[in-house]
């Protein structure tokens, strides 16, 4: 287990690791009013982040694939909305005092906005999966947890940016980003459970939610191909039993 590493910010669900140095600047009182100003935007767009980050990996049963399609897609639009709110959060506290603090903000602002609009275009994709052919559906889920993955690895980049030294220590401070830090360890383990029962969860999904949103469409695209499987199996045995029961009658 990571020490020190307790804000986990959805959108992708980056853990944002916060130093436990001391302030060494003689901007400790600024470096609070921004990290209050960054933690009390958070809350919303956090827990929309880890909302959606469990659903994607719950399992509904008799879910059709047309149904999964129609959630994982509005679960994706609410994870773009959601990175959204994390940049504008940051934006809108403006440029922390720190050297080079306001390149650290542009930077960290520019790939939460660049999340958010990798997760519409995912969106928009599973929008377009031909649910009724239930192999194709598969093959574009797990194409789809792949760019997931990799979208979530962009967001935890961008918050990591704001983790080190006098940034950290400030953002540690603040009663908001402890309560961030709360909900999501429990969206965590709600979103392994949820993997487990599928078994299409890795131990990625389970140490951080940033896998959650690429095991549940691996596990939507398992589930669906073992549907379409049942299914050809189903139709294979039906045909072998009629030229049997045919035989018999005569």
């Amino acid at each position: 287990m990571v020490t020190k590493k307790w804000l986990r910010l959805a959108a992708p669900a980056a853990l944002l690791a916060l130093g436990a140095t001391a302030c060494s600047s003689g901007n400790g009182a600024k470096l609070d009013a921004w990290a209050k100003t960054v933690c009390g935007g958070l809350q919303a767009p956090v827990q929309q982040s880890n909302t959606a980050l469990a659903d994607t990996g719950a399992v509904k049963s008799g879910e059709t694939p047309k149904a999964l399609q129609a959630r994982l897609a509005s679960d994706f639009g609410s994870l773009a909305t959601a990175n959204t709110g994390i940049a504008q959060a940051v934006q809108q506290a403006g440029a922390p005092a720190t050297d080079n603090g306001a390149q650290t903000q542009a930077d960290a602002v520019t790939e939460l906005n660049q999340a958010a609009g990798g997760y519409t275009k995912v969106q928009q994709t599973v929008q377009s999966l031909p649910s009724g052919d239930q192999a194709k559906f598969a093959a574009g889920l797990k194409g789809v947890s792949d760019q997931v993955q990799q979208l979530a690895e962009l967001s935890t980049a961008a918050l990591q940016k704001l983790q080190t030294g006098d940034l950290g220590t400030a953002l540690a401070k603040q009663p908001g980003c402890k309560s961030v830090s709360a909900t999501a360890g429990a969206t965590s383990a709600t979103s392994a459970g949820a993997g487990t029962a599928t078994g299409g969860a890795s131990s990625t999904a389970s140490a951080s939610p940033s896998g959650s949103a690429a095991a549940g469409a691996s596990a939507g695209a398992k589930a669906s191909s073992s549907a379409s499987a049942s299914k050809s199996a189903s139709a294979s045995a039906s045909s072998s039993a009629e030229p049997s029961a045919s035989a018999s009658a005569h």
